[in-house]
C-alpha cells in the first residue's frame, strides 16, 4: 500500500494549505470562507478528469457554513473546500466515502464525526482527524501529532491488520490517490470476489464487518470470511478497542 502511494504523484502540489485549527477562540464564518484564491477550483479540475468514477454529494448550504465553522479550518485548503463544497465525495461507486458536509447518502461531516473520537470540542486540536473511509472497514486519518512524526500526512487504519500504516501523503495527494489510482491494487486482499454487486447502493454510515476477523490468522482469505453490514460508527470504536488490545497483547 505504501509503495503505491510513493510512486503516484508525479508532480508537486504546492496550494494545498494543511487545516488550521483553532488557537484560542473561534475563527468567524467570513474568515474561513477564502473568495480570493479557493482550493476547490482545482479539485473540480481532478474530478472532471478522474480516472476511478467519483460522485459529488450535493452540499446543504446551511450545514456546510455549519460544518466549516465547527471544523475551523479555510477554503484556501483542499479539506476546507471539500467539506464547504460538497456533502462529501463517494469513489469508486462508494466503495471509498471521503467525507464533507454531510447529505442524504452520507450522514456524517467531518467536524461531527470527529466529535468523541478525536476531538470532545469543536475548535479542539486533534491528535490525528478522520476525513474518509471504506466499505471494507478501513479508515483514513489526517496525522496532527498522535500517529507519528510525520505531521499533515494521511495514515490508514487498515481492517486486515489494525494498524496505522503511514501512507507518505498529504490529504491533498490523497484526493489524487482516490481519483486517479488503482484502487484495485491498494484494495488487494480486502475485496471479495463480488464485491461490486453490493456496493452501488450502500449506506455511506455503514461498513462490512467480517468475521472471521481479517487481522485475524483465520481470516486472512476474505473470499472465505462471513459479512455483515454494521453502523461504521460502532465498527470504528470497536476496531479502537481491538487494536489496543491486540497491542496490550504483544507487550505481555
Amino acid at each position: 500500500m505504501k509503495q503505491i502511494f510513493r510512486t503516484l504523484i508525479l508532480f508537486s502540489l504546492t496550494i494545498f494549505s494543511p487545516a488550521v485549527f483553532a488557537q484560542n477562540k473561534m475563527q468567524s464564518l467570513e474568515e474561513l470562507i477564502n473568495n480570493t484564491d479557493p482550493a476547490w477550483p482545482l479539485v473540480q479540475k481532478w474530478i472532471g478528469s478522474a480516472k476511478n468514477k467519483v460522485e459529488v454529494l450535493a452540499p446543504d448550504s446551511a450545514k456546510a457554513k455549519d460544518a466549516l465553522y465547527n471544523m475551523q479550518v479555510s477554503t484556501y485548503s483542499t479539506l476546507g473546500s471539500i467539506i464547504y463544497n460538497t456533502g462529501g465525495i463517494m469513489v469508486d461507486n462508494g466503495w471509498l466515502r471521503i467525507l464533507g458536509s454531510g447529505s442524504t447518502r452520507l450522514k456524517r461531516n467531518v467536524p461531527e464525526w470527529n466529535k468523541g473520537k478525536t476531538i470532545q470540542e469543536y475548535g479542539d486540536k486533534p491528535g490525528y482527524l478522520l476525513v474518509a473511509d471504506d466499505a471494507a472497514g478501513g479508515f483514513f486519518a489526517i496525522n496532527y501529532g498522535a500517529l507519528g512524526s510525520d505531521l499533515k500526512n494521511i495514515y490508514y487504519l487498515a481492517p486486515n491488520s489494525l494498524n496505522w500504516e503511514p501512507l507518505n501523503a498529504g490529504y491533498g495527494e490523497f484526493i489524487l490517490f482516490c481519483f486517479d489510482s488503482d484502487l484495485s491494487a491498494f484494495y488487494k486482499g480486502l475485496r471479495w470476489a463480488s464485491w461490486d454487486q453490493f456496493i452501488a447502493n450502500l449506506d455511506g454510515s455503514k461498513s462490512y464487518s467480517f468475521r472471521p476477523y481479517l487481522w485475524s490468522e483465520e481470516g486472512k482469505d476474505i473470499d472465505k470470511c462471513t459479512r455483515k453490514l454494521v453502523p461504521t460508527d460502532d465498527l470504528y470504536k470497536f476496531n479502537i478497542v481491538k487494536q489496543k488490545e491486540l497491542k496490550a497483547a504483544v507487550k505481555e
